[in-house]
């Protein structure tokens, strides 16, 4: 049955930016550079003429919420490209499928969350284990039947495509498509710090994925395994001579990958209703932070995760929700035009 209507990631900051935008309107014209002509008296609040020039009067609480606003979804996306992060950054497979695996982390949390009444992201860490041991098998059948051979290239991007079109036909058969959402005591209130608003159902998965990435950033940079799995992609041989299997370290990264899958999946419905195919949304934007932070560099993805975030929440802002995805991708081109290798590539 339908339980909600899917509103986007967008709709909570609306609220935010409907009076704002209203009152604001002219001056944002000028902000854009149009022209400056005749001001009404009733506008001169607004914009103020200084030698032939407009400047605007910034309206500080709009501009604050959609700074605050970028930071928390940048924490979301930063969340979602984690395991992207280690499977394409780090052992260069190109798993298209991980976002499918979050849809599926997403419907199991709402399985658990429905049913048992536990809180979503409780569920997902719950299910932790379990998608690891999905993940070593996906690798496993992945390296038997392709990367063994060295057909990882082409057949093996065919092979994760084929395992997102079947999560996403198999969730359909199940659930059908309308939407699911979860409840939780943190969806719906809001802190109030003046003019800035923090949604808790933002907040909250902001944190989250903070943890996340500090507990892999220390697994992998203190522990031996850390330290193998960032080695693999360097120099195998060397891994070898360390008394360590290459194909081992890489299933037990991948594993990891896709464990991650669950937290994020979690955090993707608390933040919005989920349907099957929503994972289509996030496949574009999980490997352009992935590329734009630079490849196997986790402190890379989660800074460009924020900057994109930022630059979305501006963008939906000031010029609406439509134009978001343009300027994010072409401010991720232009960078990439001056550094290549993205903001921390190896």
């Amino acid at each position: 049955m339908v339980r909600g209507s899917l509103q986007g990631i967008d709709s909570w900051r609306e609220p935010l930016t409907r009076p704002a935008f209203a009152a604001h309107k002219r001056a944002n014209a000028r902000l854009r550079g149009l022209w400056c002509g005749s001001i009404s008296p009733r506008e001169r609040g607004e914009v103020k003429r200084c030698g032939g020039i407009g400047t605007v009067d910034f309206p500080i609480d709009l501009l604050l919420n959609a700074l605050v606003a970028g930071l928390l979804l940048g924490a979301f996306y930063a969340a979602v490209t984690v395991g992207v992060s280690i499977s394409f950054g780090i052992l260069d497979i190109v798993n298209i499928a991980h976002p499918g695996f979050i849809i599926l982390g997403s419907y199991i949390a709402y399985i658990i969350n429905t049913r048992l009444g536990v809180d979503p992201i409780v569920a997902s860490i719950i299910m932790l284990p379990a998608f690891y041991a999905l993940g070593a098998l996906v690798y496993q059948v992945y390296y038997a039947s392709f990367e063994k051979y060295g057909q990882e290239s082409l057949r093996g991007l065919a092979f994760f495509f084929g395992l997102l079109f079947v999560t996403e036909v198999t969730l359909i058969l199940v659930f059908g498509v309308d939407y699911r959402y979860v409840e939780a005591a943190y969806i719906g209130p809001s802190l109030h710090f003046g003019v800035v608003d923090l949604p808790l159902r933002m907040l909250v998965p902001c944190l989250v994925a903070l943890a996340l990435f500090g507990a892999l950033q220390l697994f992998l940079s203190r522990t031996f395994i850390g330290r193998a799995i960032m080695a693999v992609a360097q120099d195998q041989l060397a891994l070898q001579l360390m008394g360590a299997s290459p194909m081992r370290i890489k299933r037990i990264a991948f594993a990891i990958s896709i464990a991650t899958a669950s937290i994020a999946g979690a955090l993707l419905i608390i933040i919005q209703p989920v349907e099957p195919s929503v994972g289509r949304e996030y496949i574009g934007r999980v490997f352009a932070i992935c590329v734009f932070g630079g490849l196997g560099s986790l402190p890379g993805a989660l800074i460009g995760a924020m900057l994109l975030g930022i630059i979305e929440s501006f963008t939906s802002t000031f010029y609406g929700p439509s134009w978001s995805p343009a300027v994010a991708f072409g401010f991720l081109l232009l960078t990439l035009a001056f550094r290549p290798a993205g903001l921390f590539g190896r």
